[in-house]
């Protein structure tokens, strides 16, 4: 196929994309993103809470900083 044909049905191809329009229903996508509002909320509660790590960072909070120290002094080359 020349380059015209080519382009011919490239931009034909084009066209029907553009001016494409399927039948929309609206209140399908309504529902969609409405959706069950009960069901959406149960599910974060089933979730565990994270532990206090507080007591942790403390602990090994010292340990972290000193670990910085030794990035800064490599030479890097």
């Amino acid at each position: 196929m020349g380059r015209g044909r080519q382009k011919a049905k490239a931009t034909k191809q084009a066209r029907d994309i553009k001016y494409y329009s399927p039948n929309t229903d609206y209140s399908a996508l309504q529902r969609e993103l409405a959706g069950p509002s009960s069901r959406a909320a149960s599910r974060f509660q089933d979730d565990p809470t994270e532990p206090d790590y507080s007591a942790y960072a403390d602990k090994y909070g010292q340990d972290l900083d000193d670990d910085d120290d030794e990035v800064d002094s490599r030479r890097i080359g």
